[in-house]
């Protein structure tokens, strides 16, 4: 896990070591033990460097091949690098980890190389022959890669912050990020939060080579390979073969391997397989004094069944408030999520670890959440939508009358689109400020989102897939890479600690979303997930009832957070793009106690302001 940099001066002027340096040092909490440039002519390569695989120095990067002609920096990790290196029998090798083994899948297949890695990963080559320049990312979108293209450079990082700290590109807001942002609480790709600079798609790479710029996608969530499911054991017991796999091949490393245990059913997963490949896993757990947020009793009974190396870590609730502009100062991009999943990697790695495996993605491939079901509901009311847009609009009215917000105003969107089609309602499921309300607090042009766009344009694919699956797809193109897996790559390396989510697996991702709705649909709880893994999972851990970090930040913004809520609203307020009455008549009735408004609605506009005031953007 690393830190990347690239400046491509596509008018062959010569770069100084000085501006890629500039570039490192802004991510070095993402390598704090090593870190390398290379510099010839028109091209700059940086790397920080996070040693997990093959610790030695001939490993650091940049990194070379045996002629010298091809150079790589990469940030991630290859899983299956193992069972790639004999395929490549025309390479001398001269190390024992990940990144020749890329380099040399490289040199072998070009970027059909990329069909062959299962791993997280975004990652730069440059052909010194060809003066060619070729970066890709992985499918899931777990490794982030952001780049500034124009006539005469192009500028490629890990991280926002390092493009900036070239003053390369000026700092201007990208509004039509901003409509992203306040619908979902992060920036969907193409944009980012900076205008100009843009995000490589998961599951894509771009080459660049004099003036010709190509990019091209080489994986597809929605369309995943056809698989034989008519007999469910069979299912299940693919199922656990490829969890099995997947949690194998996070364990590849030089370093110990730990896990976060919640006592949830993902986490618990996660161990207990983890239990069956290696002896006496290391997990840790947070802990709270108020029974209310403290689950460390379920994760102590899952430590005891799979005889882990525990460690109970008891926190108070406050210290979330103590690391808040901590986890803000974190943010590469801004997030209305993203606080917890700092103060749980923090903790972690001052424990000593330097990775760990997380159960995130299970609600997202089992039909975790509620609007898996409630999609299920709409289809079995998709006659409605053949009925006149008027009537729907009237029993809109009637269900969710005057300035509706919440769950009510996201019936009213529901019930008045043109469809209930995935690309449709999703969007609304996942939203945190309706159009209605981005239209009464901004000055900016509404519209379809990105996310929304996309769905869209997947429409033919996306119908073949079964109904829970068209759900988890979206989700992957839209929560899944902008903000989960964003929020635990910016908040986990900001303390140098590399997360790897088992759940996020290409081959089981593939095999799951091929799962027929008869065989998904939960009976309880994940039910497809558990009966999987029959019997690994405790009655009592599957049974009870779901906690997970519910902290009273309402209560914290009106009390000890109330002043700086306030600063940054009032600050934000004066931005052009805001309608300063409404966005401060909207905070004080939320101080006032109105019903309607949600902590979450206010907190974006709280964060956005801290972000842009650190940053110095305009």
């Amino acid at each position: 896990m690393c830190g990347i940099a690239a400046i491509l001066d596509r008018k062959n002027g010569t770069i100084p070591q000085e501006l890629i340096g500039k570039m490192t040092n802004a991510m070095s909490h993402r390598g704090p033990d090593a870190d390398g440039f290379f510099c010839e002519n028109e091209i700059a390569l940086g790397h920080r460097r996070l040693s997990i695989i093959d610790l030695s120095t001939a490993a650091n990067q940049p990194f070379f091949d045996n002629s010298g002609r091809y150079v790589l920096v990469f940030n991630g990790e290859i899983y299956n690098y193992a069972e790639i290196r004999p395929l490549i029998n025309d390479y001398e090798f001269h190390t024992n980890g990940d990144s020749e083994v890329l380099l040399a899948a490289y040199i072998k297949w070009g970027p059909g190389c990329l069909s062959y890695l299962r791993g997280m990963f975004a990652f730069c080559i440059w052909d010194k022959k060809e003066k060619q320049l070729f970066m890709a990312r992985d499918r899931m979108g777990v490794k982030p890669l952001y780049y500034y293209l124009d006539d005469e450079k192009l500028l490629i990082a890990s991280e926002i912050r390092a493009i900036l700290a070239t003053d390369l590109v000026p700092r201007k807001l990208s509004e039509p990020a901003l409509l992203e942002y306040f619908a979902y609480q992060s920036v969907s790709f193409p944009f980012s939060i900076i205008d100009g600079i843009r995000q490589l798609e998961a599951g894509a790479w771009m080459s660049v080579r004099n003036d010709s710029v190509e990019v091209q996608r080489y994986w597809e969530v929605d369309r995943p390979p056809v698989s034989d499911h008519d007999d469910p054991v069979r299912v299940k017991r693919r199922i656990k073969e490829l969890l099995l796999q997947s949690v194998k091949r996070r364990l590849v490393s030089d370093v110990p391997v730990g896990a976060f245990l919640s006592g949830g059913i993902d986490s618990s997963a996660v161990v207990g397989l983890m239990a069956e490949i290696s002896a006496a896993p290391n997990t840790f757990t947070i802990s709270f004094e108020e029974k209310e947020y403290d689950e460390s009793v379920y994760a102590e009974m899952v430590s005891r069944k799979f005889n882990t190396n525990h460690t109970r870590i008891l926190l108070r609730p406050t210290v979330f408030l103590d690391e808040l502009e901590n986890s803000l100062d974190a943010m590469d991009t801004p997030s209305g999520d993203g606080v917890n999943t700092y103060v749980v990697s923090k903790t972690i790695r001052q424990h000593g670890m330097t990775v760990a495996l997380s159960g995130v993605g299970g609600d997202e491939l089992f039909a975790g959440y509620p609007f898996f079901n409630q999609y299920l509901q709409l289809h079995g009311k998709k006659a409605l939508w053949k009925s006149p847009a008027l009537l729907r609009k009237a029993l809109a009215a009637v269900m969710a009358p005057g300035n509706a917000h919440g769950g009510k105003g996201k019936i009213r969107q529901l019930l008045t689109a043109d469809s209930w089609f995935i690309d449709r309602s999703y969007p609304v499921f996942r939203q945190i400020l309706s159009p209605a309300l981005f239209r009464q607090l901004t000055r900016l042009p509404a519209g379809d989102t990105a996310v929304a766009r996309e769905l869209s344009a997947r429409k033919s694919t996306l119908s073949g897939l079964p109904l829970l699956s068209q759900v988890s797809a979206a989700e992957f193109l839209g929560y899944t890479q902008h903000t989960l897996l964003k929020d635990t790559d910016q908040m986990s390396m900001a303390v140098s600690l590399e997360v790897r989510e088992p759940f996020f697996d290409q081959d089981l991702v593939e095999f799951v979303l091929s799962v027929p709705d008869t065989q998904k649909t939960p009976v309880y709880p994940k039910s497809l997930l558990v009966e999987s893994l029959k019997p690994l999972l405790p009655d009592e851990i599957v049974f009870r009832k779901k906690q997970g970090f519910t902290f009273p930040w309402e209560v914290w913004m009106k009390k000890e957070l109330r002043t700086f809520c306030d600063r940054r609203i009032r600050n934000m307020a004066q931005r052009p793009f805001i309608r300063e009455e409404k966005l401060l008549s909207f905070w004080q009735a939320f101080l006032d106690g109105d019903a309607h408004i949600r902590w979450p609605e206010i907190w974006l506009f709280v964060v956005l302001e801290y972000w842009l005031e650190k940053n110095r953007v305009s």
